[in-house]
């Protein structure tokens, strides 16, 4: 019967150990499902909605294939589709049953109303973006769209786009009764194996030797060994010479093969349980993950942030982090480059309003004045503070902080950057430096951003956007006599108490020179005609970013006296000239990021950070 026990352990566990295999094999499903998106008609565009890539759930894989280069990008839906109205592009989305179906759209808008012309504008480089790929040939990449997020394709925005498009999901592959199958084969192998074993045991032990006892022997008759030949009769005496220890040795005889029996089963034993083991501990240790199930599935912790009220009707923010950190590394990279170049052009597609212009100076005077240092360099490696304007339409605000991780002489740096429309990039039209201890107000979070704050909502700051730096340049001019004194807080006051030093030196060093009597100079300080950039912080108030301009004139009081510029490289440069008979005007351009605190708060307006720059040097004529 245990024998019986055993086979059919044996085939259960071959049962048990070949469903494991099998699911893992012959009965493995495929691994990803697929959907083939057919263009019927050529354009240089393919506006893939994301409803067609999250027809299916779990990660999406985007193939496309063609000749030359292909590009794809994913964004908003809507800012897409706003890059895409002044041209002719195909669409592809779902139709009533829930099928990919393909239709050409016309452009909405007239082309002229673009930045450049539909045709030939290549996609690539765009800050409109979330992410962008390109690949020769054949592209193939993992995106998760959420809901409001679509993907364009395209080669370079001339050229018709790829037709062979093709997106795949993948399919739960898991296999959790892999591992408790082959493992309980395994088990029961082992228990076959000792069925079999003790049943080999049980038969051998019932079969054992039974000795009968010996017959009737023949009459012998007495043997004279003194006939016997030589050989013979030593054979038959040396039994007796041995004393009986022949029937010792019978004795022992008898007993070796039952002890050398039990030994040798013994031993098969161990021989046949051994492989049993290792079998079931390989096809243990063998088994992945997947295949076994996931009682204790690990769930995420969830950590305190603070608690931030979403208002109705929301906007998107402009940008992400990982677009602004991508975007600002772009303004970054451009700069140094248009920097070493003296490439007053190439900075222009990065930089505009008085921080081009300021740009533009620099470059002249690095031109003639070989030792000048370079400008200040944007740190990218990290970005402390994001503040996106959240908005649908353009143009779009974006504040960011950010500073160098690697270089501690590198001051962190505050910059305002605008995308003027769809097809345009982000530019810097704000930026300063701002010291290390500066405690920046509360804001609200990237993923949420703020808004752009207007003349309508300026009521509710102590100071308005408009009026910031007007009130600033009067406590440079008018000092503790300024009405605006009290408002600022004392960084904002060393910085107007500087200004008013810097004057008082130039009219020092006039009259140690001796043209104190010959010459006179003069001074204004006054804002801009760049407008402001204000948004909103947390706690009602608002970031404003402003620009001043700072002048300096010195003019000679006698028509025999000439203003000399012996001593100033700068004025040389700029001015093409040695000397000024009627005079000259230095300007200044000074942008200041301003804390403001909300109507009816008891702080003052607070000084984040400040840049300076050499705007021009003219001769008064």
């Amino acid at each position: 019967m245990r024998f019986v026990w055993a086979v059919v352990a044996f085939v259960l566990a071959t049962l048990l150990i070949g469903a494991g295999i099998a699911q893992r094999t012959i009965f493995m499903g495929p691994s990803a499902q697929q959907a083939e998106l057919s263009v019927e008609d050529s354009t240089p565009f393919v506006l893939v909605d994301g409803a067609v890539l999250r027809e299916n759930p779990g990660q999406q894989t985007l193939l496309v294939r063609g000749d030359g280069d292909i590009f794809a990008a994913y964004g908003r839906t809507a800012d897409l589709e706003a890059w895409l109205a002044d041209a002719t592009y195909t669409s592809i989305g779902l139709d009533a049953d829930g099928d990919p179906k393909s239709t050409v759209v016309e452009a909405s808008i007239a082309p002229e109303q673009g930045e450049d012309a539909p045709e030939g504008r290549n996609p690539a480089g765009s800050d409109l973006w979330l992410d962008s790929f390109s690949e020769q040939d054949q592209l193939i990449t993992d995106m998760q769209l959420p809901e409001g997020m679509s993907v364009l394709i395209a080669k370079d925005g001339t050229a018709p786009a790829p037709a062979d498009i093709v997106v795949a999901w993948p399919l739960d592959r898991s296999t959790p009764l892999v591992g408790p199958l082959i493992t309980a084969g395994g088990i029961v192998l082992l228990v076959g194996l000792v069925l079999y074993v003790l049943a080999i045991r049980h038969q051998r032990r019932g079969r054992g030797p039974r000795r009968k006892g010996p017959g009737p022997l023949p009459a012998t008759e007495p043997i004279d060994l003194s006939v016997a030949p030589a050989p013979v009769r030593e054979a038959l005496e040396e039994p007796a010479r041995s004393g009986g220890a022949g029937a010792g040795a019978e004795g022992d005889t008898e007993d070796k093969p039952a002890k050398s029996e039990r030994r040798v089963l013994r031993n098969r034993r161990r021989l046949l349980a051994l492989p049993a083991l290792g079998l079931a501990g390989v096809m243990f240790v063998g088994c992945s993950s997947d295949s076994w199930p996931q009682f204790d599935a690990a769930t995420p912790t969830p950590t305190p942030t603070q608690t931030v009220i979403t208002p109705e009707n929301q906007k998107p923010p402009a940008v992400t982090e990982s677009q602004a950190s991508r975007i600002l590394q772009n303004i970054s990279s451009t700069l140094e480059q248009a920097d070493a170049d003296l490439d007053i052009d190439l900075a222009g597609t990065r930089l505009e309003g008085l921080a081009l212009e300021a740009r533009q100076t620099d470059y002249t005077l690095r031109k003639g004045i070989t030792d000048r240092p370079l400008p200040t360099v944007i740190p990218t490696e990290a970005i402390e503070v994001l503040l996106p304007q959240a908005t649908d339409t353009w143009p779009r605000t974006v504040l960011v902080l950010s500073k160098s991780k690697s270089d501690d002489t590198l001051p962190p740096s505050i910059l305002t950057m605008t995308q003027a429309d769809p097809w345009s990039n982000y530019k810097v039209t704000n930026i300063a430096e701002m010291q290390a201890s500066t405690e920046v107000p509360q804001l609200a979070p990237a993923w949420l951003g703020t808004s752009l704050i207007t003349e309508n909502a300026a009521a509710f700051l102590t100071l308005a956007p408009d009026e910031l730096a007007a009130a600033f340049a009067d406590v440079v001019d008018a000092g503790e006599e300024s009405e605006y004194y009290g408002s600022f807080d004392e960084v904002a006051i060393s910085l107007a108490d500087a200004i008013k030093a810097s004057r008082a030196a130039v009219t020092k060093g006039l009259a140690d020179n001796g043209a104190a009597k010959t010459s006179k100079t003069a001074f204004d300080i006054a804002p801009s005609e760049q407008p402001p950039v204000a948004l909103a912080t947390l706690d009602s108030g608002a970031i404003v970013a402003v620009s001043l301009i700072d002048s300096e004139k010195i003019t000679p009081t006698s028509s025999d006296a000439v203003i000399k510029f012996d001593d100033n490289p700068e004025a040389r440069v700029l001015t093409g000239a040695k000397e000024a008979s009627k005079g000259v005007n230095t300007t200044y351009s000074l942008q200041l990021f301003f804390s403001v605190p909300s109507q009816g708060s008891t702080e003052q307006v607070r000084l984040l950070a400040v840049h300076q720059d050499t705007l021009d040097v003219e001769v008064i004529k």
